[in-house]
């Protein structure tokens, strides 16, 4: 099959989709619903979580290597933290389903947290640049700091539990270091998280009008004499 014609049978097959989708387009009163017009809730959420999920395991590694270089347990942030819905009794579990599900925990408060975050900087500070980004990141991940122990677990978990162990035996700078490089970390990434749609159009191909580029071998007239 020569190169035209096979340049024809590629543009009357474009020419039959793009037929079908302005077909579809008319049968759906005329709104193909892509890309989704206005904020793309359900996406945003979705990747918020992921970033959520990425900034938490970056900063659980990081309690985990500090707590090696301090020599203390490497999950001492979990057991803290599992004293929550635990008790007391977390602070010497030393059961590896028990730790497990309280890192998988953590996980997915960051996952939640994540979605606050993600939502809060593609709705309002979009274009900002990696500067205004980070200043931000500082703003919420001690705000999440502030809020989570002095405004919340100070008074909730010896209400519940009748002890303060979250807010007594995390030093509060290991506390704000955690939300902040938590935070740093999403607004690092926070690039992943941005929605681009792809064009719901077939691209168009120009028709072969048989005229030879510049640079195309020309055949031997002389070949043949």
């Amino acid at each position: 099959m020569e190169h035209h014609e096979r340049s024809n049978q590629i543009r009357q097959h474009l020419e039959a989709i793009r037929q079908l989708e302005a077909e579809a387009a008319v049968s759906n009163g005329g709104d193909s619903h892509w890309p989704p017009r206005g904020y793309y809730w359900l996406f945003h959420i979705i990747v918020g979580m992921m970033l959520g999920f990425i900034g938490a395991a970056v900063s659980l590694t990081a309690n985990v290597i500090g707590s090696l270089l301090v020599d203390q347990r490497p999950l001492e942030l979990i057991h803290v933290y599992l004293t929550f819905p635990m008790g007391e009794a977390a602070l010497d579990a030393e059961s590896g389903k028990v730790l497990f599900v309280g890192c998988v925990l953590y996980l997915i408060t960051g996952g939640l947290y994540g979605v606050v975050f993600h939502l809060l900087m593609s709705l309002y500070f979009k274009a900002a640049g990696l500067g205004k980004r980070m200043v931000i990141a500082s703003i919420v991940g001690l705000s999440l700091w502030l809020v989570n122990f002095y405004g919340i677990l100070s008074w909730l978990q010896p209400a519940l539990l009748d002890g303060n162990w979250i807010v007594d035996r995390i030093p509060f700078w290991v506390a704000a270091g955690t939300h902040l490089l938590f935070a740093w970390t999403i607004a690092l990434v926070e690039f992943w998280g941005q929605f681009e749609p792809m064009s719901a159009r077939t691209p168009v191909m120009e028709p072969d009008t048989g005229t030879a580029e510049p640079g195309d071998a020309q055949p031997d007239k002389g070949a043949n004499s």
